[in-house]
C-alpha cells in the first residue's frame, strides 16, 4: 500500500468531505446521463421497435431534412419506385406515422401519435410486442392497441363513453408493455385505420415514411447513401441505426428538456469540484508541517506533489467505488416507472470524469506545496 493511500486512510475524517463530493458528483452524472439516455430511447421506439425480429427495416426513406421520426411530413407512394428493384433491397413497406387529437371517453383531449402499418407475420414496421392475436384485432377498422402505461392517462378504463381521434370513434383490442412514451402515447393500428383516421391530415396516396430490408448492413449504408445523393431536393434516406441515432440527438440537443438535463448534469460536477478542490487544499495546508520535514529531511518538492495528486487520485477511486452501487440502487428503484440506461459506456465516462475532477483539485491544492519551507518547522 503506498504511502499516500496509507495517510488518506489514517487521515480519513479529513478526506471524508472530498470523498463524498466525488460520490454525489458521480452520481449525479452517472443518473442524469443514464436519464437521458433512457428518456431519449422512446423518441425513437417507432425505429427500434422491430429490433426483435429477424425482419425489421434497414433502410428509412422521408421527408426532407426529417430531424426525428415524431416530425415526418407526407411523401408521395410513388417514391416506391426509386428504392424497388435496387440489387439486395426487398420491396418496400408503407409506414404513417402522424400526431392525432385523442378524445378521452370522459371527456377532455390528449396529443397522442398514430403508428399505421402492415400487420402480416412478416411485417417489416409492425412493433415486436404485437402478438399474433393483436394484429389479427388490429385488421378490425378503427381498432387501437396502446402501451398499458397509457390506458390511465388516456382514460380507456373508463366505463362510459367512446374515445375518439380526430374526431371518429376508435375501440381498444388490447395493450402492450414496454413502449412508454415521452410526450404523445404511441397508438398503433393498421395502415388502413390509419389513413381513415388522419383523412385530410394525410393527403391521398401518402405516407409518411417508407421502409425497406436490405440484405446485409453494408448495403443498407450504401443504399441510404446513394438515395440521398440522387434525390437531395424532395427526400432522405437513413439506415435504421442513422435515423435511431438522430432522433435522439434531435430530442437531446435541439429541445428544452435535454438542455435542462444536460445542465442539471453539469452543475453536479461543477459543485462536486468545488467542494473536492476544497478539500483537498484544506488538507494539504493542514499537513504542512508533515510536508516541510519531508523538505528537511531532502525530499524533493516534486515527489511531495506526486503524493498530493495520488492522493486525488485515490479520493476520486474511493468515491468512485461509493457511487456505483449507489448508482445501480436508483436504477432498481425506479426501474417500473423510468428507464435509467447505465450501459458501460456511461460508467466508464463517469469514472473518468470523477478521477479528471479529483486530479483537478489536486492540481490546485498544490498551490499550497509551493508555499512550504522546511522554517516552518520553527514557527
Amino acid at each position: 500500500m503506498s504511502y499516500a493511500l496509507q495517510t488518506l486512510l489514517h487521515e480519513r475524517q479529513r478526506y471524508a468531505s472530498g470523498v463524498l463530493a466525488v460520490t454525489f458528483s458521480a452520481v449525479l452524472i452517472a443518473l442524469q446521463c443514464g436519464l437521458l439516455l433512457g428518456l431519449f430511447k422512446i423518441t425513437s421506439i417507432p425505429i427500434d421497435q422491430t429490433e426483435g425480429r429477424g425482419n425489421s427495416a434497414d433502410v428509412w426513406v422521408g421527408s426532407t431534412g426529417v430531424p426525428s421520426v415524431d416530425l415526418g411530413k407526407p411523401i408521395p407512394t410513388s417514391y416506391l419506385t426509386r428504392i424497388a428493384g435496387r440489387p439486395g433491397v426487398g420491396m418496400p413497406e408503407l409506414y404513417i406515422a402522424n400526431f392525432g387529437n385523442f378524445t378521452k371517453p370522459a371527456g377532455g383531449t390528449e396529443l397522442c401519435f398514430l403508428l399505421g402499418t402492415l400487420l402480416d407475420p412478416d411485417s417489416l414496421g409492425a412493433a415486436d410486442v404485437l402478438t399474433p392475436e393483436l394484429r389479427a384485432a388490429l385488421t378490425e377498422p378503427f381498432t387501437i392497441v396502446v402501451d398499458e402505461s397509457d390506458v390511465n392517462r388516456l382514460r380507456l378504463d373508463h366505463p362510459y363513453g367512446k374515445p375518439k381521434i380526430n374526431g371518429k370513434e376508435v375501440k381498444l383490442v388490447g395493450t402492450v408493455k414496454g413502449l412508454r412514451s415521452l410526450a404523445a402515447p404511441w397508438v398503433f393500428c393498421s395502415l388502413h385505420t390509419a389513413r381513415q383516421l388522419l383523412g385530410f391530415l394525410l393527403p391521398p396516396d401518402h405516407v409518411t415514411y417508407l421502409i425497406a430490408r436490405c440484405d446485409s448492413p453494408a448495403r443498407a449504408r450504401a443504399v441510404a447513401k446513394e438515395l440521398r445523393e440522387q434525390y437531395p431536393d424532395d427526400m432522405t434516406a437513413y439506415t435504421a441505426q442513422e435515423f435511431s441515432t438522430e432522433s435522439r440527438v434531435y430530442w437531446l440537443l435541439r429541445t428544452r428538456a435535454g438542455i435542462a438535463l444536460g445542465y442539471a448534469a453539469l452543475l453536479g460536477l461543477f459543485v462536486g469540484a468545488v467542494i473536492t478542490a476544497q478539500t483537498m487544499y484544506s488538507a494539504t495546508v493542514a499537513s504542512a508541517k508533515e510536508f516541510a520535514i519531508l523538505l528537511a529531511l531532502g525530499i524533493p518538492r516534486w515527489r511531495i506533489a506526486v503524493m498530493v495528486l495520488t492522493q486525488s487520485f485515490w479520493v476520486g477511486l474511493i468515491g468512485i467505488a461509493l457511487a456505483y452501487p449507489i448508482c445501480l440502487g436508483l436504477r432498481e428503484a425506479v426501474r417500473a416507472k423510468i428507464d435509467v440506461d447505465l450501459r458501460g459506456e456511461i460508467l466508464a465516462g463517469t469514472a473518468g470524469v470523477a478521477i479528471l475532477m479529483a486530479l483537478m483539485a489536486g492540481t490546485w491544492a498544490l498551490r499550497s506545496v509551493r508555499r512550504i519551507e522546511p522554517m516552518d518547522l520553527l514557527r
